[in-house]
């Protein structure tokens, strides 16, 4: 008689889940988040500090003088490219190309920006008043890090809440966009950003002249990145406008945007983003104490992420769904989608991303943001996931409108 390995295989499966499907990236920003704290925190942290921000004895681009600066406004103009890619195929023709399929993501990301920021708003107001310049830090949800803990739970959640979580993401992140384009730039200097703009004219011309060669687009793209460097406006966004130019016509897997998309995602999820993580989330906690974590900033930064997050999100999808604007996702009862809800406080990247241009010049101030977006993001992921692991069922057969 054949032996029963079921409870052996149940046994195993979260630890097959770290390495397979969804979780893998998000397991790893974990294990390069921790590194960065080891690092900042052992004897390796001056080499650890002078590896990043010591200046480099020799740089193309003068402006990107430390290891620090390539990464946060060159190696990163990557990660938005390949954002701006995503989201410009779910406009057209993916989970985000009806008004119908919009509604929830749309409202539900637009509250789970506000309610955090006003949370931060809240617990900064009276202090020092650099610090309202971080009132976007915890408005953003890192789409690897809360799939990640997300796909450890294997097929218990439900794929429309697994679709929610992708698609508020996504749209967060256009939001996180918009915020630094507008919120995070100074000191315009016009002749570059003509030339920017010039230059995205012309990447729009070729798409409409159905140009099928991608060197052109990837040449452009560079010089794109230079221009919007050099023009007061954060150079990242270069990526996503690039990307906004590139064709897509049809909908097979041919389009250039498509090509370039599945080449260049796995390179952004499993080194650009680890490489950003590992050279952001090092803080180093010596002489801190209790003051000091327990700190406005911090705690401000913390509560966003795991109270205003939730709050926001899950109060939009309430709402909607009870005054008929917009269903709550299929299948999925209320406390799954309160789990889900908490895992969106998981603001990693986007959150260390905007903390750097919150407060240029004040280490401390960065540090301390470290701290609470650490706090708030770790908070997140392990109540989030609690809440799913005791609220969805391990037997949960797939929807009829998952198979």
């Amino acid at each position: 008689m054949a032996q029963d390995n079921r409870p052996l295989r149940a046994f195993f499966a979260p630890v097959r889940a770290l390495f397979v499907g969804d979780a893998s990236a998000g397991i790893l920003l974990i294990v390069v988040a921790a590194l960065a704290m080891v690092a900042a925190n052992s004897a390796l942290a001056q080499d650890y500090h002078h590896l990043f921000n010591g200046e480099l004895g020799w740089t193309p681009i003068p402006k990107l003088d430390t290891l620090h600066l390539w990464i946060n406004d060159g190696l990163m103009a990557v990660f938005f490219f390949v954002v701006g890619l995503e989201v410009k195929r779910e406009w057209i023709e993916g989970q985000l190309s009806t008004a119908e399929q919009r509604r929830l993501p749309v409202v539900a990301a637009a509250a789970g920006m506000a309610i955090p920021a006003l949370v931060y708003v809240f617990f900064v107001q009276g202090g020092p008043e650099r610090l309202m310049q971080g009132w976007a830090i915890p408005a953003a949800t890192d789409i690897a890090f809360a799939m990640g803990v997300l796909g450890l739970l294997g097929n218990r959640v439900p794929g429309s809440l697994r679709l929610f979580l992708l698609t508020v993401a996504i749209v967060d992140d256009i939001g996180a966009v918009l915020v630094i384009a507008v919120f995070y730039t100074s000191g315009i200097k016009l002749a570059w950003l003509v030339g920017a703009i010039v230059v995205t004219a012309v990447m729009f011309a070729l798409n409409r002249m159905r140009v099928t060669h991608m060197l052109p687009f990837i040449l452009l793209a560079l010089v794109l990145w230079y221009f919007v460097l050099n023009s007061g406006i954060h150079a990242t966004i270069a990526g996503v406008v690039a990307a906004l130019t590139i064709p897509m016509v049809g909908k097979d897997d041919n389009t250039m945007l498509e090509r370039l998309e599945h080449g260049l995602a796995p390179w952004s999820a499993y080194l650009v983003v680890p490489v950003f993580g590992f050279a952001n989330a090092g803080v180093s906690l010596a002489g801190l104490g209790a003051e000091e974590l327990l700190a406005p900033l911090p705690i401000a930064i913390a509560a966003g992420l795991f109270l205003g997050k939730q709050l926001g999100i899950f109060s939009a999808i309430w709402i909607a769904d009870r005054i008929g604007f917009a269903a709550r996702p299929y299948g999925a009862r209320w406390s799954e989608i309160w789990g889900v809800t908490i895992l969106c406080g998981i603001g990693f990247t986007m959150s260390l991303f905007i903390s750097e241009l919150a407060f240029p010049g004040y280490r401390l101030l960065i540090d301390e943001a470290k701290i609470g977006i650490l706090g708030g993001s770790l908070l997140s992921a392990v109540v989030g996931y609690a809440v799913l692991r005791m609220v969805t069922d391990a037997n949960r057969q797939p929807d009829p409108e998952e198979a």
